[in-house]
């Protein structure tokens, strides 16, 4: 190259000679520049090793009861063209079941409305009111959560009518109220709804403003919306279709107010039209569940017969008399919350469910899609074969299986209630409730990430679902508060064992009755992965925690604070007492499950999901380093342990996913050949 030449010079003769120098033949050319071989699905079951413990075994402890109904309702879906069923993929291709989201708010509500009816003549809420005994409870709960899995709008319209209206008419009603409305409300001959939340006061139902006067001499109660604030909001069912309703409202007898009561109130007529003194507004589009008509009421001294207070807590005698079975005002008014719970437990085992759906689908694609390379003539790799989508997705998988039995405990806890256990079950439905929902966006949100763009697309139902099950974290509760309430419920406990100076029972906290655990200053891979360390490290700090948290409370008490201003001003041992609490209880739930297991294949597998449940815990939450349970060098273990187990527990995500139990109709195009599913063909959309 001639050294005069310029640097431009010098890079213009270097690219001539690439252009005159000697060009390989056309058919050379052609291949050497042959295409590359199109991508191909296969399925995860092709590739993957077949399961190490039966998937059968798994699904029935984490379904934990009513397998066969479950399997029943999925099919009376599947069957119906109501359910929108659409072949995706051309002939070769299969069935999914889902909403029509493109739908506008009104055609969902109605869509809603016909597949109720349509499971209402298919016998699906048969005895769900009038059937005596634990397992007709159950059988309920377990129905419901199926039909959560096809539309969350479909869950929620149902469970407004039977959970909370039907809950307040059976669990707050005496016998002239089961005669009059029970069987009417199981066979949707009325269709209720729950007046609760106001403008003004959601969590905070004590502070409510409708009022309902005692009128002595027309023996009749008038209910009326006092302020703007007051109009009952939020309510599901009411803009279109309720023609009952429980309202919620402060009992005025004599010029004194009793506190909250709840009261039957028509709505609507016959043909549907709204009563008189009585005005509805649609609440409008929401960013998910428009499939509900949530409405707004307003009530202009409307009158309701004597004989419609919900009176077995409390009643009012013919001449004005206030009577109630409960003297304390709190215990009273606990009481009347009652229906709640039984929608928060359903609220909670929803959310897992849910939470099965998306790590199923997001689980099988990571099994079918594959992206760069090691080498570069190498195959690429599986997502799932990355150390990182593992982390991503598998400690869900771990979380969502150790939160299964912990629903599981929760209804059966229910449904075996007695008086005694009220406490127990409001705390662990609080916690259950607030800790399953907000898991359950946590999973969605990954699971959405992990399939790329195909996630945003609503028929691949993650992202929608998304949208769909945000309401959980406030709804029936807000989730904040419903953990404040898990703190000072523990505090109290906390207080009357030490004036009573008497051990701690239930609420699993039987450990605080001993010594406190000891932690070994260095932790090996077998030490971490033992049951007896974990749960003694889940122990220390739930204890310490309730100690310091009682110890702050104190602090300010002393100041002078009131009792709820300290324990206001202590929310953030508040926070983490709570879920120290609930982590621990999930994780001695599901121990006493896996004891049950005999040894074997799925034990095994039950141990690694425990572990991973554990270590992930531990590595995700600031407590454990802040108040000195463990060391630095002690929590990097444990986050090198996260790894080795997600690397264990690969070869059975598939497994497990399918021991989810969720027919294939029920996932989405994603789970499965989603190349074929977006072929251009006259099915592709």
């Amino acid at each position: 190259m001639d050294p005069a030449l310029s640097p431009a010079g010098r890079r213009a003769a270097a690219i001539a000679r690439h252009l005159t120098g000697a060009l390989p033949p056309l058919a050379a050319a052609a291949a050497l520049l042959g295409p590359s071989p199109c991508l191909s699905y296969a399925p995860p079951e092709s590739a993957e090793p077949a399961p190490a413990f039966p998937p059968a075994e798994l699904r029935a402890l984490l379904d934990g009861h009513h397998l066969g109904e479950r399997e029943w309702v999925f099919r009376v879906m599947e069957e119906s063209q109501l359910f929108c069923p659409r072949r995706r993929g051309g002939d070769g291709g299969r069935v999914f079941v889902a909403p029509d989201y493109n739908e506008g708010k009104e055609a969902q509500r109605e869509a809603t409305m016909r597949r109720i009816a349509h499971l209402a003549r298919r016998g699906v809420f048969r005895g769900w009111l009038t059937e005596p005994g634990a397992d007709g409870e159950l059988r309920k709960l377990a129905l419901l959560e199926c039909l959560g899995v096809y539309d969350h709008s479909l869950a929620i319209k149902i469970g407004v009518h039977f959970f909370l209206w039907g809950s307040a008419i059976k669990f707050l009603g005496t016998k002239r109220h089961h005669d009059k409305w029970l069987l009417a409300t199981e066979n949707y001959d009325i269709k209720g709804c729950f007046a609760m939340t106001e403008l003004g006061h959601g969590s905070n139902v004590r502070g409510i403003e409708t009022i309902a006067t005692y009128d002595s001499t027309a023996r009749e109660f008038i209910i009326n919306t006092p302020c703007e604030s007051a109009q009952k909001y939020w309510i599901g069912g009411a803009a279109n279709h309720a023609t009952h309703t429980i309202v919620f409202s402060q009992l005025h007898i004599n010029r004194k107010n009793e506190g909250v009561h709840a009261f039957v109130a028509q709505i609507r007529d016959e043909d549907g039209n709204v009563l008189p003194n009585i005005h509805i507004a649609d609440c409008g589009h929401k960013i998910g569940l428009n499939g509900v008509d949530n409405g707004r009421i307003w009530f202009q001294n409307i009158r309701v017969p004597r004989e419609n207070l919900l009176n077995l807590v409390a009643d009012v005698l013919p001449d004005g008399q206030y009577v109630s079975m409960i003297d304390d005002p709190d215990q009273r008014f606990a009481a009347f919350l009652s229906p709640l719970t039984l929608g928060r437990v359903n609220i909670a085992v929803n959310s897992v469910y849910i939470s099965k759906v998306g790590l199923a689908i997001a689980v099988r694609y990571s099994l079918s899609r594959r992206a760069f390379s090691l080498t570069p003539d190498g195959p690429e790799m599986l997502l799932l074969d990355y150390p990182s989508h593992q982390r991503r997705l598998l400690p869900l998988l771990a979380k969502v299986c150790l939160m299964s039995s912990a629903g599981n405990f929760m209804k059966k806890m229910y449904v075996k209630r007695t008086p005694e256990m009220s406490k127990s079950i409001h705390i662990y439905s609080s916690a259950l409730k607030a800790t399953l929902t907000w898991q359950n966006m946590i999973t969605l949100q990954e699971c959405r990430e992990a399939c790329g763009g195909q996630g945003l697309k609503t028929e691949n139902r993650v992202g929608i679902f998304k949208a769909e099950f945000d309401v959980q974290s406030t709804f029936e509760g807000d989730n904040n508060v419903l953990m404040q309430q898990v703190s000072k419920a523990l505090y109290a406990e906390f207080l009357a064992a030490q004036k009573k100076k008497k051990a701690f029972k239930g609420l699993g906290l039987e450990h605080l009755n001993g010594p406190t655990p000891v932690i070994p200053d260095k932790l090996t891979s077998s030490i971490l992965r033992s049951s007896k360390f974990q749960m003694d490290l889940f122990c220390l700090r739930e204890r310490d925690l309730l100690k310091q948290f009682a110890e702050e409370v104190s602090l300010h008490l002393a100041r002078g604070e009131s009792r709820e201003k300290a324990l206001m001003l202590s929310y953030q041992l508040a926070e983490d007492l709570a879920r120290a609490f609930t982590e621990r209880t999930i994780l001695q739930i599901f121990l006493e499950d896996e004891m049950n297991v005999p040894s074997g294949s799925l034990k095994e597998v039950l141990g690694l999901l425990r572990s991973l449940y554990v270590m992930v815990s531990i590595d995700e939450s600031a407590s454990f380093l802040r108040y000195g349970y463990l060391s630095r060098d002690n929590v990097a273990s444990v986050r090198k342990e996260v790894l080795k187990l997600c690397g264990e527990l690969r070869p059975h995500a598939l497994a497990v996913v399918s021991s989810f139990g969720i027919p294939d109709a029920f996932l989405s195009p994603l789970a499965f050949d989603w190349i074929e599913a977006n072929v251009l063909s006259t099915g592709s959309h």
